[in-house]
């Protein structure tokens, strides 16, 4: 279902006619997931410490960009 939705011209047609609301829909889908992450980080990754929450994540996220070098060169179309 979700395929045909994508493939439709009528969605492909929108898409090409107003952009900038194109890109708006897809700020939107990002931080809508990055809020479902960040609540799920919340309540399963250590839900008695905030600080210490919080401080895990930014060092696996360091980490995670240092592995990777750094690079969204793959992110580039």
């Amino acid at each position: 279902m979700l395929k045909q939705i994508k493939d439709s011209p009528k969605l492909k047609e929108l898409k090409t006619l107003y952009p900038n609301a194109n890109v708006i829909v897809i700020i939107f889908a990002i931080i809508m997931l990055w809020r479902g992450v960040w609540g799920l980080l919340d309540t399963y990754l250590f839900p008695g410490s905030p600080t210490f929450s919080s401080l895990t994540c930014i060092a696996l996220g360091a980490i995670i960009l240092y592995l990777d070098d750094f690079k969204i060169d793959h992110l580039k179309r």
